[in-house]
């Protein structure tokens, strides 16, 4: 798998929704955690513009992840411009000199905390996008890398919460039988 789609799943998963827990939850932690990821350097520090822009980011990424068409996180402000641009990448066969391809990408252009968030951003332009999901389960919203070979995986883990999932559908299926619609259940 790729280190950049392993960042961006690392990134979406700062925010636990299953327990309401936020790793970037200041300035000062959003600097470590880019920190201990050499995207910044010792001296740099993040401000609580930074914050609001990752986290808008991060939200807006998870939204993108669920492949929900429109999706906007709530309440959340616009996203910021982040300082990237566009670049082509171009391979050639170096045997007969005929470009065997083009790819175009994003590529942030400045350093610190802005440049480290545009480079988590430009990230979702390489390595395997399409394998990265979120978990289908309502309350987990968890970001994995679906290694399945036809990329069908629908939750972080099976055991957890496919079966949660599974198990509700079971319910709300066997509640239905006890009370087919139109059939009376009063009592005498």
């Amino acid at each position: 798998m790729s280190a950049l789609t392993e960042l961006v799943r690392d990134f979406v998963n700062t925010y636990d929704v299953e327990a309401d827990n936020d790793e970037l939850g200041t300035s000062s932690e959003l600097a470590v955690w880019l920190r201990e990821r050499a995207l910044i350097g010792p001296a740099d520090r993040a401000t609580d513009d930074d914050l609001t822009t990752a986290i808008a980011l991060r939200e807006g990424l998870r939204a993108a992840l669920r492949r929900e068409a429109g999706a906007k996180p709530p309440d959340l402000p616009a996203l910021p411009v982040l300082p990237l641009t566009v670049t082509i990448n171009v391979t050639n066969d170096m045997a007969s000199g005929v470009t065997s391809g083009v790819r175009p990408g994003l590529a942030p252009v400045a350093d610190g905390v802005a440049g480290a968030l545009a480079g988590i951003a430009a990230a979702v332009t390489g390595g395997s996008w399409d394998r990265l999901k979120v978990c289908a389960e309502e309350t987990c919203q968890w970001a994995f890398i679906d290694g399945s070979k036809n990329r069908s995986r629908s939750w972080c883990s099976m055991r957890v919460c496919g079966n949660r999932t599974k198990t509700r559908a079971y319910r709300a299926r066997k509640q239905g039988s006890r009370h087919p619609q139109g059939a009376n259940t009063d009592t005498v």
